[in-house]
């Protein structure tokens, strides 16, 4: 099942704001159609959001809207993660949009695919690998990043067991990776956010692999909760490592001067349609942790592992 594909013009994107529950396609016409998709996570993960934003610029050209235009406002989607202005810019160049995004699609599978193999390098068999957030194959074309070394690492036969932070406050971890784990007959366990420091400070977690939204000058950025997962693996010896692709590394600015997305309070007001806090309650609902690199073990990329800059 792929995350988004184009057909006859248009380009489809699996609904995630509907899974575990439902699976359905959104078709979207219109380059203002995936900007919708790109803010209400319909689609999401940084290496999905850049395809889908190339995608985006495809329908502009071929609808003959103003490119630059549309750049501008699809780049405004999500601003922190990266791929997504990487992907416009790229298609910028280029003699031809839908040519461009199609061949970006492609290079995002065979990108993840040797991530992961890279990846599984560093899992052993019998290990327990926490995750957080989704980034596998919800969060690119196909396979994934960090859950791609877990899927990689399962393929090469190591006989391993993944846990998976819910990830509130829309709980990727749950809905999503539990999911996507699942379905490949990995074994797996869900657990809130805040147990992860408790069962690693019992030994029951080998390695932390998480994927990034942004990968900069002094750390990485990725969904919120990243940090507390980070500083518990330092506090009690666990490796963490970050999964992501080179198109995810900017290397222009430092990550503590990038802008951190803020989404709806309603997102933590409310929990499937029900209140859960009282009215007027006043929120903060910063979309994405910062993680230096004194606490990265190293960063998975399709060219190898490397170290933190």
């Amino acid at each position: 099942m792929k995350t988004l594909y184009w057909k006859d013009d248009q380009l489809y994107l699996l609904d995630q704001t509907l899974l575990p529950c439902e699976v359905e396609y959104l078709v979207c016409g219109t380059y203002q159609d995936v900007i919708v998709a790109i803010k209400t996570m319909v689609v999401r993960g940084a290496p999905a959001i850049g395809v889908s934003a190339a995608f985006a610029m495809a329908l502009a050209e071929l609808s003959g809207e103003d490119l630059q235009k549309a750049a501008e406002e699809i780049k405004a989607a999500r601003p922190t993660a990266v791929n997504l202005a990487w992907a416009v810019d790229r298609v910028l160049k280029s003699d031809s949009a839908v040519d461009e995004a199609l061949e970006m699609y492609q290079e995002d599978m065979d990108t993840n695919r040797a991530l992961g193999k890279n990846g599984a390098s560093v899992i052993n068999d019998g290990d327990t690998v926490l995750t957080h957030c989704n980034a596998g194959a919800l969060a690119c074309v196909d396979y994934g990043t960090a859950l791609g070394v877990i899927r990689s690492a399962h393929e090469e036969g190591k006989n391993i067991n993944v846990i998976c932070d819910e990830t509130r406050p829309v709980l990727q971890g749950a809905r999503l990776s539990v999911w996507e784990m699942q379905e490949e007959g990995i074994p797996v366990q869900l657990i809130v956010d805040g147990a992860a420091g408790r069962l690693m400070q019992e030994g029951e977690v080998d390695k932390v692999v998480i994927g990034a939204d942004r990968v900069a000058k002094g750390g990485v950025a990725n969904k919120i909760g990243s940090l507390m997962v980070a500083l518990a693996a330092n506090r009690f010896g666990v490796p963490f490592y970050v999964a992501a692709p080179k198109s995810t590394f900017d290397y222009q600015n430092s990550i503590y001067e990038i802008e951190i997305e803020e989404r709806d309070p309603e997102e933590v007001l409310s929990f499937a349609g029900c209140q859960a806090a009282p009215l007027g309650t006043e929120v903060r609902n910063p979309s994405f942790d910062i993680v230096p690199s004194d606490l990265i073990t190293g960063i998975i990329t399709e060219k190898g592992i490397l170290k933190p800059f």
